[in-house]
């Protein structure tokens, strides 16, 4: 018997000796050195008071489960002298002696197997989101890339393209928030790609966002994401675009078209870094630099009460703007080039000339799409050129006008029956463009101007001239 005790006192494992009513009676030296009470603490204490998971009311049915059980093993928690809680492994066993009911329990403390546990359940949920934000990173970056593909690069040498990039030097390295503003087809996507690949965040994903794509219900799903049964169809939790590009840069496409409401909560994220998920409790932190393109003129929309004030100021650190194709006619047969390599790899149609007949027509062309439409014209004329020459469509621009897409004596040329130089083209261009400034009187801009006569844009004439050098002996009118 006095073997019996000096085990059970020196036992590793926490002892409780209690009654039927859970009036603790005994305890062993390891549940004095657990609990951090002395053995006579300890005496007359109930089950209740060392375990928060222990309820007098439902003690009845625990007494009566172990009596008939005889032995009940189950995972608890039990709380020390200090307050501090400590996970158990119980044993609970039914003793009957001289008449009446007692149980002796086997604790054992688990908090090291739960720290592990944890850790790993922590680390399970870690590589689960990883998972899930790298499957969603590559669909994204996979939409980019096929977008880029398909548009190519920044290619250019104009004054006006060549400013941009000297902003674009400026500001990539910085993590000021951009907004790019230029017509639609402009390029201004790969103006955001540009400014991220040049800046510190290079090593980390772009997310675009196209704001008017996105229905009006599933903008904040979109932006900050969601969780499951967050509303009908959310089967699962979803990362969204803010926590996708943490640590990077979001590209907010057509910003304008944001809706007024869903405003407020945007500026939230860019003034504090923190959000929360459609459904969710818990606060998130992101840490992006935002990149904006529209083609609105936001000051007029917030006039109108469409857009924020303050969430333009916001976006408007630096203001970028882009300028149309029109306006860089000197990038254009660059970017035609450009466009027709990609086009006979993409089509499978090698060998196709861009002749001096073709720049011509491509350069008096008004560009309502900007480098967008080139690329399609390109694409377009590609697929139905016969003998490795190209032909383009370009007597209609976007809105169904007739567009003038070479001067008259360029157009008899081109259909006379011979083939002329192409000094003899270049020369009856530049005697057309001095026709038409004498018939004006040395006026470009303007109804009844040379520009309008010639039915180019007043900035193509303007870059003709300097281009080849006019000596017009005129002082000319704007």
């Amino acid at each position: 018997m006095e073997l019996a005790q000096f085990t059970i006192q020196h036992s590793a494992d926490i002892i409780l000796f209690h009654d039927c009513e859970g009036t603790i009676l005994k305890a062993n030296e390891s549940a004095c050195r657990h609990f951090g009470y002395s053995k006579d603490e300890f005496t007359g204490l109930r089950i209740q008071d060392i375990n928060p998971d222990s309820n007098i009311k439902t003690w009845p049915k625990f007494w009566n489960n172990l009596r008939k059980e005889k032995s009940i093993s189950f995972e608890t928690r039990h709380r020390t002298k200090s307050g501090s809680i400590i996970p158990m492994d119980v044993s609970v066993n039914f003793i009957e002696f001289d008449g009446l009911e007692y149980a002796v329990g086997f604790c054992r403390d688990i908090s090291e197997r739960k720290k592990v546990e944890e850790d790993k359940q922590k680390a399970f949920e870690e590589i689960k989101n990883l998972r899930q934000q790298l499957e969603m990173e590559n669909e994204y970056l996979y939409e980019e890339v096929v977008e880029l593909q398909a548009f190519g690069s920044i290619i250019g040498k104009s004054n006006s393209l060549q400013n941009i990039l000297k902003q674009i030097e400026m500001v990539a390295p910085t993590d000021a928030n951009v907004l790019v503003t230029g017509e639609s087809g402009t390029g201004k996507e790969l103006i955001a790609h540009e400014i991220h690949k040049r800046s510190p965040r290079s090593n980390r994903p772009l997310i675009r966002v196209n704001c008017a794509s996105i229905p009006r219900e599933l903008y904040e799903s979109e932006f900050f994401g969601h969780v499951r049964g967050a509303f009908t169809g959310a089967i699962k939790d979803r990362v969204g675009r803010f926590e996708l590009a943490d640590g990077g840069t979001l590209f907010l496409d057509e910003v304008g078209e944001i809706p007024l409401d869903l405003q407020s909560k945007l500026l939230r994220v860019l003034q504090e870094g923190t959000f929360e998920r459609v459904g969710g409790e818990k606060t998130l932190k992101a840490d992006v630099r935002v990149v904006a393109a529209t083609n609105h003129n936001l000051k007029n929309e917030i006039k109108k009460g469409q857009f924020r004030e303050d969430l333009f100021y916001r976006l408007n650190v630096f203001p970028l703007e882009v300028t149309p194709l029109r306006e860089r006619i000197e990038d254009i047969p660059l970017l035609a080039r450009h466009f027709l390599k990609l086009a006979e790899k993409k089509f499978n149609r090698p060998g196709i000339k861009l002749s001096k007949a073709n720049l011509i027509n491509l350069e008096n062309y008004n560009w309502p799409g900007n480098i967008r439409e080139m690329q399609n014209v390109l694409e377009r004329a590609t697929i139905i050129s016969k003998l490795g020459r190209l032909n383009f469509d370009l007597s209609k621009d976007l809105s169904g006008k007739k567009t003038t897409t070479a001067s008259s004596s360029q157009q008899c040329i081109l259909l006379q029956d011979r083939i002329s130089t192409l000094s003899e083209i270049k020369q009856f261009e530049r005697e057309n463009i001095l026709r038409a400034l004498n018939q004006t009187n040395g006026k470009i801009f303007g109804p009844d101007g040379a520009a309008e006569l010639l039915g180019i844009p007043p900035t193509t004439l303007t870059s003709r001239i300097s281009r080849d050098d006019l000596k017009v002996n005129l002082d000319l009118k704007f």
